[in-house]
């Protein structure tokens, strides 16, 4: 008859230095945790500052729900200006994210094949510009004589395709194992057909972590859209909030007309926040792709 082993169970005791350890990382967490986090609950309160508050700042952090006022939202949502400059950065991120993942997959699959002629080559040629910045002038030169100004494809077109989003995609891309293109190719698929029948299924986690970042570039763009956008109805909601935020400085008439009666403070916080809403919707449908992409596509499996 065989013998159980049986293995004596040893605990291990935290000592004095690992307490001591343990309480100093706590610390450090709730005092990271406080930061993070003052910032945002000052903006949320002081977005629903009412009208006639009187008090300092730190009391208005320290409103009761029951005293917040939802004037500055309702100012903000019933402007036609914000609601168009809304629209605008809407439009930017989804053609932007839809181009840039078109011309990034591609670029990257074709990277990651074994034996593609002047590979070498190709990649050197792709990391010329992202070490050595060609400038604003040139690149302004190149978008009005391509007729790009005032028009909202200019603001990401330039940064279609980034060098460093393509890289990591290509390192997952490698990650594959090759024997399953072998076997597609032995089936009669061609490259194109091997792409979308086989990498892309395979890729989700990277396709949607690269599409994160493009669209917060996106969404978050100011400079191109500042250069290369004049006209007001061109606007997306970077300008405009550039123009809440300063407007009290240059004129402090000018922000207060345009959003009716709601405190020039209130209406500054709530566009802040408004302007977050979109990420942080679409941040927890991506998370579960968000570390796996990342990791995969940053060390070569």
């Amino acid at each position: 008859m065989a013998k159980k082993n049986t293995y004596n169970s040893v605990a291990v005791r935290a000592t004095a230095a690992d307490k001591v350890f343990n309480i100093c990382v706590t610390i450090f967490m709730v005092l990271l945790l406080i930061i993070l986090i003052v910032p945002i609950w000052s903006t949320i309160a002081l977005s629903f500052r009412p009208p006639a508050y009187i008090g300092s700042y730190l009391e208005g952090m320290f409103l009761v729900p029951w005293k917040w006022s939802a004037g500055a939202y309702k100012a903000l949502l019933g402007n036609q200006g914000f609601l168009n400059s809304f629209w605008n950065s809407i439009k930017i991120m989804s053609m932007g994210v839809v181009t840039a993942l078109f011309l990034t997959i591609p670029m990257a699959y074709a990277l990651s094949v074994k034996g593609v002629p002047g590979k070498k080559w190709i990649t050197i040629f792709i990391m010329i510009p992202y070490v050595f910045n060609v400038g604003v002038v040139p690149t302004y030169l190149l978008i009005s004589r391509l007729g790009l100004t005032n028009h909202l494809p200019s603001v990401f077109m330039p940064v279609a395709l980034s060098t460093y989003n393509m890289i990591i995609m290509r390192q997952f891309f490698e990650g594959i194992p090759n024997d399953l293109r072998e076997s597609a190719f032995i089936d009669g698929c061609n490259d194109i057909q091997i792409m979308f029948k086989i990498i892309l299924p395979l890729s989700k986690a990277i396709i949607m972590t690269i599409g994160l970042y493009y669209a917060v570039a996106f969404w978050n763009d100011y400079m191109r859209s500042l250069l290369y956008l004049q006209k007001s109805a061109l606007k997306p909601l970077p300008l405009l909030l550039r123009d809440i935020l300063i407007g009290t400085s240059m004129n402090d008439n000018l922000e207060a007309n345009a959003f009716g009666t709601a405190p020039i403070e209130a209406i500054k916080a709530a566009s802040v926040f408004i302007s977050a809403i979109p990420m942080i919707i679409a941040y927890p449908f991506i998370q579960k792709y968000f570390t796996k992409g990342t990791l995969a596509g940053s060390v070569k499996g």
